[in-house]
């Protein structure tokens, strides 16, 4: 998968779940409780939901990893919720000091960011870069949500306001994401080919090692490969280079040399089984 078409499916499944939204707030309406703004709160955490289980789903649908799907759609949601909640803030600066349009953007730059948040958590990026990148894509999506209520129809310019929201989240996480990493694995041969493992998060010193291989429930980098083991191998990082230590019985091969630990270098190719793939690096 092209970093390109990352995005695209970032943005397609953000706009489903802004889709999915707009129907079931209009379902539901706004009137849980006697107050305004409780009833602002809920409504935003309905949103959240879905537009953060959406986005959350993404990465394990590109990666085929139904692991990583149900763990990161039931944070996406769950985070998505809370964000939600960010969402008084910018009725709030909207009712009380007449801040408009900004001041909805900046509750749905709130909502964009716990979405990010969520991602950071449970992929493989630095939180601060999806959650930098959630902000502009909700203050973005916010903006076009309320202009599209303002001039359009209530009930049309809602549902459109709200697919471009949940796209403009979807895609900045990744737009963000994918121009600031500084470390990844580009799959370039095998059911998985043009897939990107990013793998910033876990560079620095004494951080958590990562497992490569078949296997969902015991590594973080799953390939789809008969001829690999379920935990390959394993990649450390030590702040400056990764290190890459084989486990199986099969062999992990660099530049075609058989391995039992290595450091990666820029532009490396690393073959398990019928699977090879490219370490990046451009710290």
């Amino acid at each position: 998968m092209s970093r390109r078409m990352r995005m695209y499916f970032y943005a397609v499944l953000g706009a489903i779940g802004g889709l999915f939204a707009s129907q079931v707030s209009d379902l539901l309406g706004l009137s849980f409780t006697s107050t305004f703004y409780a009833n602002v709160m809920i409504v935003g955490a309905l949103v959240g939901v879905l537009i953060g289980l959406f986005i959350g789903i993404t990465e394990g649908i590109l990666t085929r990893n139904p692991v990583q799907t149900l763990k990161a759609g039931v944070v996406g949601g769950l985070v998505g919720a809370v964000g939600g909640f960010g969402l008084v803030l910018g009725e709030y600066l909207f009712q009380a000091v007449g801040a408009g349009v900004l001041g909805r953007a900046l509750g749905w730059g709130v909502f964009g960011a716990m979405i990010g948040l969520a991602q950071g958590f449970v992929g493989r990026s630095e939180i601060w870069k999806p959650t930098l990148g959630g902000f502009i894509g909700g203050a973005l999506g916010g903006a076009l949500l309320e202009l599209a209520r303002i001039r359009l129809d209530l009930a049309v310019g809602k549902a459109i306001g709200m697919v471009v929201l949940g796209a403009a989240v979807g895609l900045f996480i990744s737009l963000i994401v994918v121009a600031l990493s500084r470390a990844w694995l580009e799959v370039t041969s095998g059911k998985l080919k043009g897939t990107e493992f990013i793998l910033d998060k876990f560079m620095h010193a004494g951080g958590p090692a990562i497992a490569i291989g078949s296997s969902a429930l015991k590594s973080e980098i799953v390939l789809p490969d008969p001829d690999i083991a379920p935990q390959h191998a394993m990649l450390t990082g030590d702040g400056k280079q990764f290190t890459v230590k084989d486990m199986s019985m099969s062999g992990t091969f660099i530049n075609n040399k058989k391995i039992e630990l290595a450091r990666l270098t820029n532009g490396q190719r690393i073959r398990m089984g019928n699977t090879e793939m490219v370490y990046h690096d451009k710290r």
